[in-house]
């Protein structure tokens, strides 16, 4: 993983200034993060405490985080013991991937007590504990590891804390050149296997707290040079003594994303430096985060709305095929007008008969299958009725079908709002999957009816031309959107055909860059996302309107001009944007987004 042991103690130095500071609040939003509001000493920042198995930070955020009204066990935990305590001391053990906070806080008689908290950023293992320094006692652990699970170490209240098995590695900070040479020999003379691998593989066995990533931009640096890399080694390392750190962000072509507290020079790409390391994880894993965020929180709305649109899928097939067999109505009215007109040649017991067909030129004989317990008459009624039925049939069918279709489609739209929802989203999606009868309110909230919020939070950008464009993410804000946000002259886009966004230029007038940038924003927010050359329809409000009994974010249009452009992320976040909260006609600027 790119967070190495000296990403880490980059960002345990950049924490010294919160040393002496008080922890106003805790929170938990997530059953993996903790989140402390820190003031004093010059610092009013919110410091998040990741215990992620995939994402385990440590750093300085900005992004808003929610705080449950019901506080986990754990959370009420660090509030008894934390809150309103002082930060005492930040240091990393070694150049493990392990953080201690030690907190002074006053107990419930009034004495000052010191607690730590202990931030183990270990991948799958990471965790994070509260215990007594003086005894070694843990409190409580975010995650409880229990016998069962490790044989090693226990993570359970009242247990001793054992900190993780040491690797056994060098401690590559107080390295010297003999010790150097004898844990990477010349490895650059082996013929058999490329020599930067070799080296690099070395230097990741033989030192703690060196991560892949940094081992091979030693070994790149060092050029193939057995002479050098002792050199690059020592220059690398003596930055991590001084603290000497170069943040940056590098993103290959593939799309793939790496960070790192000392320059890569070794992977190309698009590089992005930064003043810390803080701004730097903030910035690399807030997307990823929101997008795990919301993936936790949306598992089981996600599966139900897949289970829901295939039995509509399955019951549009039934449907088409019992169609298939109405459209042979016409056939059975045929032959009913044959045996009226040929009556003569029917008798009572008849199991069949040939009759001419008049409806073809060559009016050949066709053999009709009869009833023998009815009369002539009545086995042409019969076939009367046949079609009778299969015709009404038909009507009620092709009526199923249409109301299937639309299902699947708001369905589609639905998962679409999920794909691109935010964690503020989540519960708009949820009131409305429950407003329109398809799931029941959870919990606690049963049987209150809640006030509907009718001024929903949406998205907000401004064109390179500054006018603004509205985006709603889910049905429940493109409602609000394309009904009551929009002006009779403002123009309208959706996808052509495409579960997607309702984008809205809110002006009558604007140059042709607003209108491409508000047709990549809707292109990037539909279900379109990944492909290119999207068709983007747009009309003016005015030829917009919502049907009566309509689902929510269902509208039909017209006189509407389709453009086709591609997805532009690069474009997208070149745009000022915001989530803007519109009440009474006044935006409130919540959070900054992308």
């Amino acid at each position: 993983m790119s967070l190495d042991g000296i990403v880490t103690r980059a960002l345990v130095h950049e924490l010294q200034n919160a040393v002496g500071a008080r922890i106003a609040k805790i929170y938990q939003p997530t059953g993996n993060e903790i989140v402390l509001h820190i003031r004093g000493q010059g610092v009013n920042g919110r410091l998040l405490l990741s215990a992620h198995p995939s994402m385990p930070r440590l750093h300085w955020t900005e992004q808003v985080w929610d705080n449950p009204s019901e506080p986990p066990m754990f959370c009420m935990l660090l509030r008894k013991h934390c809150e309103g305590g002082i930060i005492e001391s930040i240091r990393q053990e070694g150049l493990e991937r392990i953080v201690w906070i030690d907190v002074r806080h006053r107990d419930e008689l009034g004495d000052f007590s010191l607690k730590r908290l202990t931030l183990e950023l270990m991948g799958r293992h990471s965790n994070l504990t509260l215990l007594d320094p003086a005894t070694g006692l843990i409190h409580d652990g975010i995650r409880h590891v229990t016998p069962s699970i490790s044989s090693y170490r226990v993570v359970l209240p009242g247990v001793i804390y054992v900190s993780p098995p040491s690797q056994d590695k060098r401690d590559p900070l107080a390295e010297t050149e003999p010790g150097f040479r004898e844990t990477v020999p010349d490895l650059f003379a082996a013929a058999d296997i490329p020599a930067p691998k070799t080296a690099a593989q070395a230097m990741l066995n033989g030192y703690i707290g060196v991560s892949p990533l940094t081992s091979q931009e030693i070994a790149h640096r060092a050029a193939g040079r057995s002479d050098r890399l002792w050199q690059v080694f020592h220059e690398v390392m003596e930055d991590a003594v001084n603290h000497r750190y170069s943040p940056n962000l590098v993103e290959t072509a593939d799309g793939k994303t790496v960070f790192s507290a000392i320059a890569l020079t070794h992977v190309p790409g698009e590089v992005r430096m930064f003043d810390s390391m803080h701004e730097c994880l903030e910035i690399y894993y807030s997307d990823k985060a929101e997008r795990d965020l919301v993936r936790q929180r949306t598992t089981d709305l996600n599966r139900f709305l897949l289970n829901e649109k295939a039995k509509n899928e399955k019951k549009l097939i039934k449907l088409e095929e019992t169609l298939e067999e109405a459209r042979e109505a016409d056939k059975l009215r045929r032959i009913g007008e044959l045996l009226t007109a040929q009556l003569h040649l029917l008798s009572r017991g008849d199991q069949s008969v040939q009759i001419t067909d008049y409806y073809e030129e060559d009016q050949p004989l066709v053999k009709v299958t009869l009833d023998p317990l009815l009369t002539p008459t009545e086995n042409a009624q019969r076939y009367f009725r046949k079609y009778n039925k299969m015709k009404n049939s038909k009507a009620v069918v092709e009526e199923q079908m249409a109301a299937a279709k639309l299902e699947i489609g708001y369905l589609e739209s639905v998962l679409q709002g999920l794909e691109t929802a935010t964690p503020r989203d989540i519960e708009e999606i949820r009131e409305e999957l429950t407003d329109q009868g398809y799931i029941r309110q959870r919990g606690s909230k049963r049987g209150i009816r809640k006030k509907k919020k009718d001024t929903p939070a949406v998205l907000s950008f401004t064109s390179s031309e500054g006018v603004e464009i509205y985006v709603g993410k889910n049905n429940t804000q493109n409602d609000y959107v394309t009904n009551r946000l929009g002006q009779p002259s403002d123009t309208w886009l959706h996808t052509k055909d495409i579960p997607g966004s309702h984008v809205l230029i809110r002006s009558s007038e604007y140059g042709d860059a607003t209108l491409h940038e508000a047709a990549v924003l809707a292109a990037y927010y539909s279900k379109a996302r990944e492909s290119g050359n999207v068709p983007v329809d747009y009309t003016r409000i005015r030829n917009v309107r919502k049907p009566n009994g309509a689902k929510p974010g269902y509208v039909i249009y017209e006189g509407q001009k389709t453009l086709y452009v591609t997805p532009d992320e690069t474009l997208i976040q070149r745009l000022p944007s915001r989530v803007k909260s519109l009440l009474g006609g006044k935006s409130k600027r919540v959070q900054r987004t992308l």
